[in-house]
């Protein structure tokens, strides 16, 4: 069986408890990997020094690979598009359904090879998408070849639209697809990619994209075919103002009450962005341990608000972090991702009155009126929304946090460089996101080696890329 010695490590940091601050950051450890499991993990000194390979972790921090629980790979191909740069939600949709109606597969081939490649080189080494268009003969297939192909492990979610603009949607009536062909089609992808088991590196969940886009019967179907399946669910609810608008106005509840009506409440479930969650709600969700992916950079692209993370965590929701789509963030970057939950959260947390603050004024020290309590979210715990979050959203308990008998996902960072100079050695943690958001030096996706030395290790990066812009160029004049 191979092996794999991470060696003398400046720290690492498992993320191995529920509570960031209590979890083991050991200082000039090694880890110690066997047959894609982490084998063990302690000081140098008490570890093997050899292996069938030995990165020299000198200098570097070693974190669990970081996990994405919310894109959408594809939109990689329209980044910065001008006629959606400025817009929110629902016209920034209007403007771009034309164009991504001429998707073809080798487009969502080599966009989704684009941007696991921007995932891994950032330190994500598993990562969720969520594709819900299917024109001219695209198939989830697609994604999920593209992710064996590089390296990820991949929650590939199967997504649909079924309700067009002649019945009251928003989405142009030649992007949506028959429901009864939805269906059939999500239990092939289940029944032919889902694995269940420890270690897998392809899971397939049921993903109807969102209220104004699919009927109500479908969610409830799409949601009793994955049970049934032993798969999970997901999809959007809550994003803005508009879309709460539209559920009252169609539906008369709040999106909460919506899904719970249609049976998308529960541990097998998780929603993106959440944003206008309200107290009954996060109630709700808390009750039924249903999971929420946090998409920073989109929330503030398309000024969708500022979801409640501090309250949904307080409240003991799982929330993960999401890049979402390459046309919303327009990066893919997951140190940064988590660098924005945590800058936002603090935003939002000093956009309140007073007397809504989490913490009341005189259960904290204040010094002239100002005050010196615990930030609304800190490092360690956006970097928890990042790993371990990110697992228990997905529903993988393999994953998220270093410990033996996990799987060997890990992200090594270099204390050494320009962005980090004065940050690392005062606090190797805090300093990955409170200064500018690093590359990964190395990525071990499974106990493989898929970005070494700070290079993509598994495709030619280059031909890639060019390939990819050939592609975005032709799908925007095609529109």
């Amino acid at each position: 069986m191979p092996t794999l010695l991470i060696r003398n490590a400046d720290c690492v940091a498992t993320f191995d408890h529920a509570d960031p601050g209590q979890a083991r950051e050991l200082r000039q450890a090694s880890v110690f990997i066997r047959d894609q499991r982490i084998e063990a993990i302690g000081p140098a000194t008490e570890l093997p020094t050899t292996a069938d390979e030995v990165i020299d972790a000198r200098g570097h921090l070693v974190l669990p690979g970081l996990v994405n629980t919310h894109h959408h790979m594809y939109q990689s191909l329209t980044r910065a598009i001008p006629q959606a740069q400025n817009a929110e939600l629902f016209g920034w949709l209007r403007a771009l359904y034309p164009i991504w109606a001429g998707l073809t597969p080798e487009m969502v081939q080599v966009s989704s090879r684009v941007a696991m490649a921007e995932l891994l080189l950032s330190g994500c080494t598993t990562s969720s998408d969520h594709l819900y268009l299917y024109p001219n003969g695209v198939r989830l297939d697609d994604s999920i070849e593209a992710a064996q192909a590089i390296g990820m492990r991949f929650v590939a979610t199967r997504g649909s639209m079924s309700v067009g603009q002649s019945q009251g949607g928003l989405p142009p009536d030649a992007l949506v697809e028959r429901e009864d062909l939805i269906l059939k089609d999500t239990q092939r992808v289940i029944e032919t990619w889902h694995d269940s088991r420890h270690g897998a590196m392809v899971n397939v969940a049921a993903a109807p994209c969102s209220p104004f886009s699919v009927s109500r019967d479908l969610m409830r179907e799409s949601a009793a075919l994955a049970r049934s399946l032993g798969a999970r669910l997901h999809t959007h609810l809550a994003e803005n103002d508009h879309d709460l608008a539209y559920s009252r106005e169609k539906f008369n509840c709040t999106p909460t009450e919506y899904a719970q009506d249609l049976g998308w409440l529960g541990p097998d479930v998780w929603h993106a962005y959440c944003v206008r969650l309200d107290d009954a709600g996060i109630r709700l969700f808390a009750a039924s341990r249903t999971g929420v992916a946090h998409c920073p950079c989109s929330n503030m692209r398309l000024a969708s608000g500022i979801a409640p993370v501090r309250r949904l965590l307080d409240a003991g929701v799982a929330v993960g972090l999401g890049v979402d789509g390459s046309a919303s963030n327009d990066g893919a970057q997951m140190v940064n991702e988590a660098r924005q939950a945590m800058l936002l959260a603090r935003v939002g947390r000093a956009m309140q009155p007073p007397e809504e603050r989490r913490n009341s004024r005189d259960e904290r020290q204040t010094f002239f009126g100002c005050d010196l309590g615990p930030a609304e979210m800190s490092a360690r715990d956006a970097l928890a929304l990042a790993t371990r979050g990110g697992a228990q959203v997905l529903g993988r308990s393999d994953i998220g946090h270093l410990a033996p008998g996990m799987c060997a996902d890990l992200a090594l960072f270099d204390l050494r460089t320009l962005g980090l100079a004065g940050g690392a050695v005062h606090d190797p943690v805090g300093a990955l996101l409170l200064c500018a958001s690093p590359a990964a030096a190395w990525t071990i996706v499974n106990g493989r080696l898929v970005v070494r030395e700070g290079q993509l290790a598994t495709l030619d990066l280059g031909p890639l890329l060019e390939r990819h812009n050939r592609l975005a160029r032709q799908l925007a004049v095609a529109s």
